[in-house]
């Protein structure tokens, strides 16, 4: 007999529930957010990995240290230029391919 009090959820309904439906101006500011503070935990960890420092990163960009630790902490999303800038100073490349599509 399994005594766990363990309830499956089913997030999509939990984020409808608390951040509104997709399409609305609460669920699109949710999914903003959610996406900067994702996009800076790969930017941040991909430093990291580089063994660089925010410092030696933004002098390869050309920006100064306070603008790499914002993007990192998900206070500002740099724009799509920028973050290519990033993502061949760490040596990395961006892969685009239909929604859906599996390799």
């Amino acid at each position: 007999m399994n005594t766990n009090n363990y309830r499956i959820t089913n997030i999509s309904e939990q984020l409808e529930a608390e951040f509104g439906k997709h399409g609305t101006p609460e669920r699109a500011k949710f999914d903003e957010e959610a996406y900067a503070f994702y996009t800076s935990q790969i930017l941040l960890d991909a430093r990291k990995n580089a063994k660089l420092t925010q410092g030696e990163l933004a002098e390869r960009i050309g920006a100064d240290k306070a603008y790499i630790s914002r993007i990192e902490k998900g206070i500002t999303v740099p724009s799509v230029a920028t973050f290519y800038r990033i993502v061949n100073a760490l040596g990395l490349a961006v892969e685009l391919h239909p929604a859906g599509f599996n390799r």
